[in-house]
């Protein structure tokens, strides 16, 4: 039986055409994982960038629904000829798609369709097929297609004062490339719409085989039930190697210990392979501890958290410029003391940026080395940092030149252990290391989630019980970082 196919799954389709079978036939195995406070936020993100987006076209008219009754109210307005339409609904020949913002020319009769990307820049292996997809079925429907463009954020814009939408948003004429897509895509299109219409599950594996676990679609389990749940998908980077992947899933080798010699792998991937047939823990004692040796006391575990705004909140930021709002702080003063934690978090509704300075200023010392895990990210922060409050800058300056990365050790395969997975995530080594620590008890776990806790405290989701609360659990989940490197530091220094 046939279905309506959807611009969203339509580049769902191009991704993974199975996993969309699954979504359209069987919900229940696609919808079995909840989505994370990180993929929740990306859409969220799309909506709100949609929305100011839409104040570039003044007495814009919102449809609502994706029901007969905004298709009815879409072709309502289009024959009275409204100037702007928000969100007008067109079905056709069983395609389906929402235009965000359709807009009319009296001279031409015409219109051009305006797509809304969060995004700071155009990808051009989705968003021109996006596009060209609305403009063939707007097209099948009647409507003149005059240009198509993209709306995208301006990553170099930088906010002072009101918004200023013009500079924004960047607004893209890419109706050449839609022209060249428009007939392979209607051919695609056609195909997706046959597959997904059968009623008996495809044969054979989904094509996220051919793709390195992170890039795997949500029912991966499903459609390849002889991929191990850790195997040749797991190692390091190898969906960058795409030759060697295709080579062992087209000679049916999913498990480490089945990897023939020939395949030649890095050093890094090869490390993570022997860990595993080997059974064996790989530690290169010499190079911890030459390592290890450059750190000067007082030690300073230091973890930042932050909230990517997509729209730039105050001044000084550019779109999904990070938001500094919180720090943990571990310092040891001795290698066989303990450390004594502080902390900062910002709840109020304006920058950040400068009590966060004033206050790691208090307790981070002119000397010593600052640990971190994967120190682009808080070394990134602290430049951004000195930029936006000039009287901070030599601090941070400071605190960059003395900045150690102990995820190093882990990526340079300095310690291997199996369990670790190829990961040097620290979600991954402390378990290994320091088992008696663990997150999984935690209300917050993992980065994306204390992003969108601070948001909701900041917009008023919260009540004042809730806002306690999660205050309480933002502090928890980053002093667990930070002790956990402190943890780890201490684990590696006892295998010396």
């Amino acid at each position: 039986m046939p279905i309506t196919l959807s611009k969203t799954d339509y580049i769902l389709y191009r991704e993974c055409p199975k996993n969309v079978w699954y979504k359209i036939h069987k919900p229940d195995i696609y919808f079995e994982s909840e989505l994370s406070e990180f993929e929740k936020s990306i859409i969220e993100t799309g909506n709100d960038v949609e929305l100011v987006a839409r104040k570039l076209f003044p007495n814009g008219i919102l449809i609502e629904g994706r029901d007969e009754k905004a298709q009815a109210a879409t072709q309502d307005y289009l024959v009275k000829k409204q100037e702007v339409l928000f969100q007008p609904l067109f079905v056709k020949d069983n395609y389906l798609a929402a235009v965000d913002i359709l807009k009319y020319d009296p001279a031409t009769q015409g219109y051009s369709i305006y797509e809304v990307k969060s995004t700071n820049s155009i990808d051009d292996k989705v968003h021109y097929h996006d596009l060209t997809f609305q403009v063939n079925l707007l097209k099948k429907c009647g409507v003149k297609i005059d240009k198509a463009y993209l709306i995208h954020l301006n990553a170099e814009y930088v906010r002072h004062g009101e918004l200023n939408l013009e500079e924004l948003f960047k607004i893209v004429d890419v109706s050449h490339e839609v022209d060249n897509l428009i007939n392979g895509i209607e051919v695609e299109a056609a195909t997706a719409l046959k597959y997904l219409s059968q009623e008996a599950e495809p044969k054979g594996s989904c094509c996220c085989i051919y793709k390195g676990r992170s890039s795997h679609c949500s029912t991966f389990k499903h459609s390849n039930l002889d991929v191990p749940e850790y195997g040749i998908h797991d190692i390091a980077r190898i969906g960058n190697s795409k030759a060697k992947l295709k080579e062992l899933v087209d000679g049916n080798i999913f498990h480490l210990d089945k990897i023939p010699e020939h395949i030649k792998l890095s050093e890094i991937q090869q490390g993570q392979v022997d860990a595993y047939v080997s059974d064996r823990v790989l530690v290169d004692k010499e190079k911890i501890a030459d390592d290890l040796k450059t750190l000067v006391f007082p030690l300073y575990f230091l973890d930042y958290e932050t909230f990517p705004s997509a729209i730039p909140r105050f001044d000084g930021y550019s779109p999904f410029n990070q938001i500094p709002f919180q720090y943990s702080v571990q310092v040891l003063e001795s290698q066989k003391g303990e450390p004594k934690n502080y902390d900062f978090l910002y709840a109020g509704a304006d920058d950040p940026s400068e009590p966060f300075a004033e206050s790691l200023q208090k307790h981070i010392g002119e000397t010593g080395s600052v640990i971190v895990w994967h120190k682009s990210f808080e070394c990134g922060r602290n430049i951004e940092i000195a930029a936006r409050v000039p009287s901070a800058k030599a601090f941070m300056d400071s605190v960059n030149a003395r900045v150690y990365d102990l995820e190093d050790i882990f990526k340079k395969q300095y310690h291997v252990h199996k369990d670790f997975r190829g990961s040097s995530s620290i979600k991954k080594i402390l378990p290994v290391l320091v088992p008696e620590l663990s997150y999984k008890e935690l209300a917050i776990h993992e980065g994306g989630a204390a992003a969108e806790t601070w948001n909701k405290i900041t917009n008023g989701s919260f009540n004042e019980k809730e806002k306690e609360e999660a205050i309480a659990n933002l502090k928890t989940y980053c002093g667990l970082d930070t002790y956990a490197m402190f943890a780890i530091w201490r684990a590696l220094h006892n295998l010396l």
